[in-house]
């Protein structure tokens, strides 16, 4: 398969009404490149963020994808619709920190005011010259916040952008890579699941080829790797080991007292049954792989946030030591082998 494919025309309503990339747009024709947006589903609410999956699949079958629910809805679910990662995702929406920019300014304003007014001597410092130090100094330390949170925001994200990793390498079997996107228009937070068509085989081997080039094995390549990557962890729930016959039935005898034992023996298996084991994984490639699992490995770890930048258009424009001729990707700076390059091998 190259990197465009026939496609039935694209249905613009209840798909892309939404939308303000130029990035998902329709080319006009019966094709569709890699990099170019398929479908983008708005969530409902930024406050509670939730995506109707089902609408999503069924747009996704409209234009010629077919996606069992295995593929698609069950592993998303599972990534993006625990109480934990919706309060997340707004927390750490463009949204959220559009609000708290002012919030955080008035309330330093205040603090540095009283605190400076406390310790000088009003003869000395003439209100107004104090008023404009303190608005001086609290807009310096709000921008800085504001950027600290815009950098953030181009990086990896392991609550969510790692999260997506498991149904990407689902997906990609279809021709498909996800993320959430999110962004800020008119004063108004916007968040989207937005599925891209992309053709992995050109960016597969391109990478491949950097990575044998690059000889994979060195030390400096390992310990490079390792440190771009050491922060990408991801947390999985494991089941608790069996204790053996004789250790559960010993253990039963010491927590319960000799009183009330037949009442109490009931709720022991109930407490074991919630117990939730964690076990981390780091996401670190295993360095014994070929250099086409390994470039395999580092695509989908970083498919999803390269979603976000380029539907957002956030991608990086300044680069060097990149091959901008073998970009797969013709609507964007880069495509996601350079991405991946950009990130971790420059």
């Amino acid at each position: 398969m190259g990197e465009c494919m026939e496609l039935s025309e694209f249905d613009k309503l209840g798909r892309l009404d939404d939308w303000v990339s130029p990035n998902c747009s329709s080319c006009g024709i019966f094709l569709v490149c890699s990099g170019q947006c398929v479908v983008a589903v708005p969530t409902p609410s930024i406050l509670t963020p939730t995506f109707d999956l089902e609408l999503c699949r069924t747009q996704l079958e409209k234009e010629g994808f077919h996606v069992p629910v295995e593929d698609f809805e069950i592993p998303l679910r599972t990534a993006l619709e625990s109480p934990s990662i919706r309060r997340y995702l707004f927390f750490n929406s463009s949204l959220f920190h559009f609000i708290m920019a002012p919030i955080m300014y008035v309330v330093l304003w205040c603090a540095v005011y009283s605190s400076l007014h406390v310790y000088l001597d009003e003869s000395i410092v003439n209100l107004w010259v104090l008023c404009l130090c303190v608005s001086f100094i609290v807009v310096i330390v709000t921008v800085a916040f504001i950027l600290v949170f815009h950098c953030s925001n181009k990086e990896i994200n392991v609550n969510t952008d790692v999260r997506l990793v498991k149904v990407n390498e689902r997906l990609i079997g279809h021709d498909l890579l996800l993320g959430v996107a999110d962004w800020i228009e008119k004063c108004t937070g916007k968040m989207q699941l937005c599925c891209i068509f992309w053709d992995l085989g050109p960016c597969l081997q391109t990478l491949t080829e950097t990575l044998e080039k690059l000889d994979l094995v060195s030390d400096e390549i390992k310990n490079k790797l390792k440190k771009r990557m050491s922060h990408l962890t991801v947390v999985a729930e494991v089941p608790p080991s069996e204790p053996e016959d004789g250790e559960s039935s010993e253990e039963a005898d010491e927590g319960h007292p000799l009183l009330g034992r037949g009442r109490e023996s009931h709720a022991l298996p109930k407490k074991r049954q919630e117990v939730i084991l964690t076990q981390t994984f780091n996401l670190l490639p295993d360095f014994t792989l070929s250099c086409q699992d390994i470039a395999n490995d580092l695509l989908m770890i970083y498919s999803a946030v390269y979603v976000k930048l380029l539907v957002t258009e956030r991608l990086p424009t300044s680069f060097h030591n990149l091959d901008l001729e073998r970009n797969h990707c013709t609507t964007a700076s880069l495509c996601l082998c350079q991405y991946v390059q950009y990130k971790l091998l420059q």
